[in-house]
């Protein structure tokens, strides 16, 4: 009785009748009406109408390329006719999300294409509103580059690190496992190898679906201690370096905070804890498992750099940063202090927006809670500059990264690197249905259901996922070009402009702050920035008085 009982969940849970629906009509009106042709000579003519729907159901059913048409077999094609009809109908619908948001369906198309090796190209000019105060735009040159490097990488690593890496412009941000079903992160994985980028594989655990095809990985560590901890939930330090030995990990993370929900731990409940996570993860099968918002490893600046150093030494000298969306400045500033007093540095900073995100967070943390990309960037770059660390502790940026001109800009603002999560869910053919933490994804991206895992084909989506790197760092080059520089580490405040209402625009740097080199040390013009280093405490993330 329990065994059919869970088989009759799992059905359901999947929803295999409903989505199956057009094959089994088809199959069934082909045999009712052939049944029916044998008596009634008449009836032979309803096999044309359900013998080119059982066709078609079945080339879906079993063609590699399509997740929808995979898992919703003749059905999904009614998503391709609306598709088909919305250039039509699009001065005269609103497209919306089952919260009643506007998709950016402008995003979503162009992340499709470079995925999909079609043309990225636009008719017609912007449809921008150039005049409105959210327009910015990159200062060109009267005199192109003639010898811009395509594809350069970031050198990570300071002299505190034996095992430099040498990182690509763009990488796949932190989607754990769990999150993420066993093909997707597989298809992320081997579309990094592929593309010769790295995979960060969240604070969820160092799974067998990351090592699978040997893409370069990132092992985050969060407050869960996940693949590392001992039976109460701290850091273990032998399964630390056991598993950081891995070829695969060319670096690891300590994550502060998200950007999704920043000061916020998770509930795992132990019915959803099967034997597989609870081996990745190091947790007892069946138990309720807790990410708290704090970690145990460290409570203090100082503490947290002791904590990196050792974890760079268990690693092998592999890069060890922190990540984070910034909340106190004087926080972010209390870090810097620190390594300024101890001599210790992490080898990169993660800044993650409060308006990146991927999987389902509290509304109230997601929306209210945070510092956005562009502030928290301009804060940490303003922070390393102002103690002369910039340079030798790397800066990337991870929130709603979705273009070469995103990339161009963030590394205008101080970022190294970029990485980024939606987009690759897109690539892997994320559909936004908006159903992440409901277990019932219909494109098998983030959902441990085998039956909606099967429409994600993992050679076909890994090859998606690193043509659409490929093609943005294509795009990014062409704005270098486009700039007169070399390479994107040229881009400056000074040629990224904003407008600040209809009739002005100024370049960013006479938006905000920035800092010369050892200005915070010295004595920061800006009042702001001056009260928040006076309040940084290397000691301690409390304010100083």
């Amino acid at each position: 009785m329990k065994a059919r009982a869970t088989i009759a969940d799992a059905l359901l849970r999947d929803q295999a009748l409903a989505r199956n629906c057009l094959l089994l009509t088809g199959l069934a009106g082909t045999i009712a009406a052939t049944w029916a042709g044998f008596s009634h000579p008449r009836a032979w003519w309803l096999l044309v109408l359900f013998v080119p729907l059982m066709v078609v159901s079945l080339v879906d059913l079993f063609q590699t390329h399509h997740s929808l048409r995979r898992n919703y077999p003749g059905s999904a094609r009614f998503r391709w006719f609306f598709e088909w009809l919305r250039p039509f109908l699009r001065s005269y619908i609103v497209e919306s999300d089952l919260d009643g948001r506007p998709f950016n369906h402008d995003e979503r198309a162009l992340v499709y294409a470079r995925a999909k090796g079609d043309v990225s190209t636009h008719p017609f000019g912007t449809e921008l509103d150039v005049y409105s105060e959210e327009y910015e735009w990159l200062a060109h040159s009267i005199a192109p580059s003639r010898n811009a490097e395509k594809y350069t990488r970031v050198t990570v690593g300071t002299d505190q690190c034996s095992k430099p890496y040498q990182a690509a412009r763009l990488n796949i941000s932190a989607m754990s496992f769990g999150a993420l079903g066993a093909n997707a992160i597989e298809a992320l994985n081997l579309g990094a190898k592929i593309g010769g980028f790295y995979h960060d594989t969240g604070e969820g655990g160092l799974s067998p679906y990351h090592l699978k095809h040997g893409g370069d990985v990132v092992w985050e560590i969060g407050s869960g201690y996940f693949g590392c901890r001992d039976s109460q939930g701290n850091f273990d330090p032998a399964h630390f370096r056991e598993r950081a030995a891995n070829d695969a990990v060319v670096m690891t993370e300590i994550k502060l905070s998200q950007g999704a929900k920043p000061g916020h731990g998770g509930l795992l409940p132990g019915s959803k804890v099967t034997a597989e996570i609870a081996k990745i993860r190091d947790i007892p099968q069946g138990e309720d498992c807790l990410s708290p918002p704090y970690h145990t490893a460290f409570s203090t600046p100082r503490e947290l750099l002791e904590f990196a150093a050792n974890m760079r030494g268990l690693s092998g000298g592999k890069p060890v940063g922190i990540k984070l969306c910034v909340g106190y400045p004087h926080e972010l500033f209390a870090v810097v202090k620190a390594m300024l007093a101890t001599g210790i540095l992490v080898d990169f900073i993660v800044i993650d927006g409060a308006e990146g995100g991927t999987g389902a967070a509290p509304t109230e943390l997601s929306d209210r809670v945070g510092m956005p990309l562009r502030e928290g960037l301009i804060l940490a770059r303003n922070a390393l500059v102002g103690a002369n660390l910039k340079g030798k502790v790397k800066l990337a940026a991870s929130g709603k990264v979705n273009s070469g001109a995103a990339i161009a800009m963030n590394a205008a603002l101080g970022a190294d690197w970029c990485n980024a999560a939606r987009p690759f869910m897109f690539s892997l053919g994320c559909v936004q249905s908006m159903r992440c933490h409901t277990d019932t994804c219909p494109t098998g991206v983030a959902t441990q259901s085998p039956a909606r895992q099967r429409g994600l084909v993992v050679p076909e989506k890994a090859e998606r996922v690193a043509r659409f790197q490929k093609a943005t760092l294509d795009a990014l080059h062409d704005i270098v070009v486009a700039c007169g520089l070399t390479s994107p580490d040229g881009f400056t405040p000074d040629g990224l402009r904003q407008r600040v209402n209809a009739a002005e625009m100024r370049s960013i740097d006479e938006v905000y702050s920035f800092v010369e080199p050892g200005e915070l040390i010295d004595g920061a013009r800006d009042p702001r920035l001056a009260a928040w280093w006076r309040a940084a405490d290397p000691e301690s993330f409390a304010r100083r008085s």
